[in-house]
């Protein structure tokens, strides 16, 4: 025959835990309180006997009333500011718990006879109401401390959170913003293609689809590795050198050892973007993305053939944008990281191997991020 086991009896980690925090805080201070109050009674009494018996009765009458106390302040003095009336309400609070100690001290003293030597009957009263009340008010503005640290942990956490759901919710925004001229023009390349050159239309296809599988899984996978973010940008490069054919040149190099590297993902897409959409298209336009370390920091470098747009706010106004590109840099890499347009002249680096423009003019996007991105998710 089973039978239902008798419930176990609770354990003394189970007794301490049920308390409160705040129960246990006060059963640790008055007992250490009343250690050190029990040696001062010695000294001052002269008998073991009523160090104790005074103490085993004060102690609990103190815990008692710093019990009560906090109802008092959590009823009538909510919040965790202290200002001067406040303040006030606390003293008188204080004196009026010490002055109800000071009463059972000296009801207990007269039941029992004792006196403290050498001290007059005022000394008796005034040394331990002032003593006593010194006691509560400490306890009383040290709770008052802690309750305002805990209003402030508890409102900036709150605040954390919500500035993580903004975020949050505005980098899902930006990664979704891709740029509709650009999947525009694609399908219409591919509907091209579909007649005279099926095989360039499916390869397009294929590179149009691992770009936005790439994009769009950003919402759910805010970092992604290096070579996970280049492999979609080249998607990216070889669908535009699909529509622009022999007008445009594109070489991608990546130090092998930043492969495995953490990036934002789709990062690097308004920077590409902004390539094709200002670079000098009237003959060739040459685009070269190089990725690689600057000290422990990745640095990735975008080159062009062509100029810097005479108002550099305009540049990067398709697509992602500047501004979404410079947001998601201080979200995801806050105080880390440094981006810069600049022109120079000379022989283009996509160019080697091949056919050159000589002395091309041509802009430099430099980008720097120190550290792992955060993934605002």
């Amino acid at each position: 025959m089973t039978g239902v086991p008798p419930p176990s009896a609770p354990s003394l980690r189970g007794l301490w835990r049920w308390p409160g925090p705040f129960a246990q805080a006060q059963i640790i201070g008055w007992s250490l309180f009343a250690l050190v109050d029990m040696v001062n009674r010695q000294l001052a009494y002269q008998d073991i006997a009523a160090a104790l018996t005074l103490t085993a009765i004060v102690c609990p009458v103190l815990f008692t009333l710093s019990a009560g106390l906090r109802r008092v302040y959590d009823r009538f003095l909510p919040g965790g500011g202290l200002h001067w009336p406040m303040f006030l309400g606390i003293v008188l609070l204080s004196c009026a718990g010490a002055g109800l100690v000071v009463a059972v001290i000296a009801a207990a003293r007269q039941t029992f006879g004792w006196s403290i030597p050498h001290w007059r009957p005022v000394e008796e009263i005034a040394l331990p109401f002032v003593y006593y009340t010194a006691i509560l008010l400490g306890w009383s503005l040290l709770l008052f401390w802690v309750r305002a640290d805990r209003l402030r942990l508890i409102e900036h956490e709150a605040a954390s959170i919500a500035q993580a759901d903004a975020l949050r919710a505005e980098i899902q925004q930006l990664r979704l913003q891709i740029n509709p001229h650009f999947l525009f023009n694609a399908l219409n390349g591919i509907a091209e293609e579909v007649p005279e050159h099926p095989a360039a239309a499916v390869a397009m296809l294929r590179d149009l689809t691992d770009y936005l599988r790439h994009i769009l899984a950003g919402i759910r996978t805010p970092v992604v590795p290096v070579e996970a973010e280049i492999a979609a940008l080249a998607a990216y490069l070889r669908i535009q050198q699909a529509r622009f054919g022999p007008r445009l040149r594109t070489q991608v190099a990546m130090d092998p050892a930043v492969a495995g590297r953490a990036i934002a993902n789709g990062l690097l897409q308004p920077l590409a973007e902004n390539a094709m959409e200002h670079g000098d298209r009237s003959d060739l336009l040459e685009l070269m993305l190089r990725v690689g370390t600057e000290g422990a920091a990745l640095r990735i470098d975008i080159e062009n053939t062509g100029r810097l747009a005479p108002t550099p706010r305009k540049r990067l106004s398709h697509g992602l944008g500047l501004a979404n590109l410079r947001r998601r840099l201080d979200v995801h890499y806050p105080g880390r990281h440094s981006f810069s347009l600049a022109e120079a002249t000379g022989e283009h680096g996509a160019g080697q191997g091949a056919a050159t423009q000589g002395e091309a003019t041509r802009v430099i996007a430099t980008l720097v991020l120190e550290g792992d991105p955060c993934s605002a998710s």
